[in-house]
């Protein structure tokens, strides 16, 4: 499925799905003809939040947003207000903004399709909050493998510029601000805001040490604020409607609309925006549930770096706090659903093989320790394994988990913990039945037993 029929078929409002439980905002007119043009963007309310946000005093501006309680969309969730907050002023400096478009975890995939669909929501929110923080220079950092979004995003730079949405004098504002829109070279390293810094100044991307952070110190030495796409893309829609509207929805501590990727064994995957709160068990119903004939097995509530659930967890609020107390992190929202087809072990091999590649070998535990996980996990999906194993590959995540220089390698042993702790049984029979009961070629015995246990039909 191409992305443009992904986001006309099941974006927004797709589905089929009850609209009350939606909320479309930033992808309300993806199905439009052309809705990556400033036209289609003018006709639904483009702009008017910089108007409103130019007529306020930047800290005032700042407030306002810290206010409306928004949260970073981009994986830890810290408020977007008081990260612009953190900027010195007066400090003689010049201060810069970073938008995060490294798109790379294993599932995640919102931040593309927006830019491919509404990237003017991201041009204005851009604008904001370089007005917010005092700045006269934004770059996007984009993963560099997606040229269409990139061209995209070229051509709707060029608009804005055309229009005096960039430029000198921004609507007569006296905020200069010239945008920036950088290729990235293809490392997952780089999404982890130091090291994109450190590539976007054109050194090897690679985490930096913290303090200093790069509110005091970031891109050139000056004072950085490095935000996520969405993010940024919400503020707009936040200014031209107002904060309480946004804290309408969502939770108290979570408020406000967010981008669900759905993916996997779904009938229906896409984006989903919906108030953060809803469950995996709803958005299923929205979305066809499960592909047919089959049942939920385990899914990543934010990506492959973030604790795995179970069926057990459908009802689980997707919200910071909720999936917090259930034991994972929300992350990027990338909701990957896999079926009692699916082996767990093969599954954490191939991520695991992932982060592995993708290390930036800075740190000792990061790189070896992603070595070793590799390494016993093929041996034991390949049956040949040893008991003693399971218990090595939990020592050596807990050897990574919160030791490495960077959250790579704490997303690394995530996927360790999270499947010993719910399917340590598979693992087991990975050893005692040397090799994968999933194997067509095997006995299926012991997957059928299994599979009339577990799961749901959603």
């Amino acid at each position: 499925m191409t992305l443009t029929t992904e986001i006309n078929d099941n974006g927004g409002g797709g589905g089929g799905s009850p609209e009350k439980l939606l909320a479309p905002v930033l992808s309300a007119f993806w199905d439009e003809p052309e809705s990556w043009t400033l036209e289609t963007y003018r006709r639904h309310e483009g702009y008017e939040g910089l108007r409103k946000a130019l007529a306020m005093a930047p800290d005032d501006l700042i407030a306002y947003v810290k206010d409306s309680g928004l949260r970073g969309r981009g994986g830890a969730g810290f408020p977007t207000g008081m990260k612009w907050q953190f900027i010195p002023q007066g400090d003689g400096k010049p201060h810069y903004l970073v938008v995060n478009a490294d798109e790379s975890e294993p599932g995640t995939c919102k931040d593309i399709p927006l830019l491919f669909a509404n990237p003017h929501s991201l041009i204005e929110g851009i604008v904001i909050a370089c007005y917010a923080i005092r700045s006269s220079h934004a770059f996007i950092y984009l993963r560099g493998e997606v040229v269409p979004v990139l061209r995209r995003l070229h051509e709707a730079v060029r608009e804005a510029y055309e229009a005096g949405y960039l430029g000198t004098n921004i609507l007569g504002s006296g905020l200069d601000l010239e945008l920036t829109v950088h290729a990235g070279a293809g490392a997952y390293i780089c999404g982890e805001e130091t090291a994109l810094l450190d590539s976007l100044e054109g050194r090897r991307g690679q985490p930096r040490l913290r303090p200093p952070f790069p509110a005091v110190a970031g891109l050139y030495a000056c004072p950085t604020v490095v935000n996520n796409v969405e993010s940024i893309a919400s503020v707009p829609a936040i200014l031209n409607r107002g904060k309480d509207w946004f804290k309408s929805m969502g939770s108290e501590k979570s408020p406000g609309f967010t981008l669900y990727s759905l993916s996997g064994h779904v009938a229906g995957p896409g984006q989903y925006e919906a108030p953060l709160g809803i469950t995996l068990r709803q958005l299923l119903d929205m979305s066809g549930g499960m592909r047919p004939g089959h049942r939920l097995k385990f899914w990543t509530p934010g990506g492959s770096s973030t604790p795995m659930f179970t069926d057990e967890h459908l009802d689980v609020p997707l919200d910071y706090e909720g999936v917090g107390a259930a034991g994972s992190m929300l992350g990027t929202k990338a909701l990957q659903c896999f079926d009692e087809t699916t082996c767990v072990v093969r599954a954490v091999t191939r991520w695991t093989e992932f982060y592995a590649h993708e290390s930036c070998g800075k740190c000792t535990p990061c790189r070896e320790g992603t070595y070793w996980l590799v390494q016993l996990l093929r041996d034991i999906e390949a049956g040949k394994g040893q008991m003693a194993d399971l218990d090595k590959l939990n020592d050596i995540a807990d050897n990574i988990n919160g030791k490495s220089f960077c959250a790579l390698g704490d997303g690394a042993a995530s996927p360790i913990f999270s499947s010993l702790k719910y399917f340590r049984e598979e693992y087991e029979q990975h050893i005692t039945g040397q090799g994968c009961p999933f194997d067509p070629a095997r006995s299926t015995a012991w997957a059928d037993d299994k599979n009339a246990h577990q799961g749901v039909n959603a």
